[in-house]
């Protein structure tokens, strides 16, 4: 039935969102501005809330628990649901949900079956929640990774995204520990680092560019080579990429790809005689590369899940945008493997707490440079839809804030030592 009473009301909610001013996220990330209309449906929702045995949750992820990705949403939503005593029965998980008219079909189901949140964890995914959410006002949609909610005029449309460039600092420097050791034994003498990454894309680069700055903090003279799959997750793509980085002397491939791939080829090369250690990203990859594997970069996604939820269940407005990172526990790296550096988690240790307290930005603006020159001004945000940031200054304070003026990030900078093998960012 609301999919049909959607139809019906979609042109009356074109012709309002026309009055509807967008919401607008402060630099915490976690307030937004309402218009009126807004207001008296905020009023509504205070007045009642949403009780933990009645919500009832749609989760839309892009592939299922054999990415690690969507392993991690997926853990995230079970850890969100048990610490607010809502039981995982009330949830509805759909798997291997495209980035196409297949997603607005199925957050149009689950809004049709009653949920009162829906979830989706891919960027391909938002145009269509965007749809559902137009057509579906009583119905509460979060894209993760997505970065138009501010924008949509849409009350009922979010976006969330932990600080990921937090963790692929910290583990770039369990990286930098292990090449500085590497380079101090004489082992490796090219201090050549290679990446694999999904798209150029600025949560890409922003990543990558992380990685690189941390490993530098240790070795200085480090630079990097990103081969691009085209694809979030591609075993064989990912593979092939980690290999043709490793015949080129690469000695520590990092990663912003969903599978096993990259580590699993690493492990292989390392097993053949060749000097290669791993970084992956989001869940421990030791089970596929024991020797290799120094660390994965984490997203703890619990945490933003049960901040979402608790926000709805207490009537109070969900924020246009919300994001956070270590000090609020969203953020990490996976046990250091075997083969990491003496005082390696004394290192991350110190990093993740200098992060935590201000101490530590990660993109301090005088440990980079773009074109030979210290880079002192970039937009954040981009208002006219050409794909190029023209407004909301990102560097002040002698860095660039990621991940302040929405919660996706946005730092799409080329800095000087990282070469793109397949793609331009």
């Amino acid at each position: 039935m609301k999919k049909l009473f959607a139809l019906l009301l979609s042109a009356t909610m074109a012709l309002s969102l026309v009055a509807c001013s967008s919401s607008t996220t402060t630099e915490s990330t976690t307030t937004t501005t309402t218009t009126t209309t807004e207001a008296a449906t905020t009023e509504a929702v205070e007045a009642t809330g949403i009780a933990a045995s009645d919500i009832k949750i749609g989760a839309i992820l892009v592939h299922d628990e054999n990415s690690g990705y969507d392993l991690a949403h997926i853990e995230g939503i079970e850890a969100a649901c048990a610490n607010l005593g809502i039981d995982l029965s009330q949830v509805t998980f759909k798997y291997n949900i495209p980035e196409d008219e297949t997603c607005y079909d199925t957050a149009a189901d689950l809004a049709d079956a009653g949920c009162d949140i829906i979830f989706s964890d891919s960027y391909g995914h938002q145009t269509y929640m965007q749809q559902a959410a137009s057509e579906f006002a009583d119905v509460t949609f979060v894209a993760c990774t997505g970065d138009t909610a501010a924008t949509s005029g849409l009350s009922n449309l979010h976006n969330i995204f932990p600080y990921t460039y937090e963790s692929r600092y910290v583990s770039g420097i369990v990286a930098g520990m292990k090449l500085a050791e590497l380079m101090d034994a004489g082992t490796v003498t090219d201090p050549k680092i290679g990446y694999v990454g999904a798209y150029p894309y600025a949560e890409v680069v922003s990543g990558y560019t992380a990685f690189l700055l941390g490993i530098q903090s240790i070795v200085p003279e480090a630079y990097m080579e990103v081969q691009f799959t085209n694809s979030w997750f591609d075993l064989v793509a990912e593979g092939e990429c980690a290999n043709a980085l490793i015949a080129t002397g690469c000695v520590i491939i990092g990663q912003h790809a969903d599978s096993t791939g990259a580590p699993s080829a690493v492990q292989a090369a390392y097993d053949a005689g060749t000097v290669v250690y791993s970084v992956g990203y989001n869940i421990d990859m030791t089970a596929v590369a024991p020797d290799a594997a120094l660390t994965s970069a984490q997203n703890v996604w619990a945490v933003l899940y049960q901040a979402t939820l608790e926000t709805l269940m207490s009537g109070e407005a969900v924020p246009a945008d919300y994001a956070c990172g270590i000090a609020d526990g969203a953020t990490a790296i996976s046990a250091l493997g075997a083969s990491c550096a003496d005082g390696s988690q004394e290192a991350a240790d110190a990093a993740f707490a200098a992060i935590a307290d201000g101490s530590l930005q990660v993109f301090d603006t005088t440990t980079f440079t773009v074109g030979g020159e210290e880079v002192t001004s970039a937009m954040a945000l981009d208002t006219d839809g050409d794909w190029v940031n023209d407004s909301a200054e990102a560097i002040y304070d002698g860095a660039f804030h990621e991940s302040v003026h929405r919660s996706a990030p946005y730092f799409a900078l080329g800095i000087d030592g990282i070469t793109l093998l397949t793609s331009e960012a």
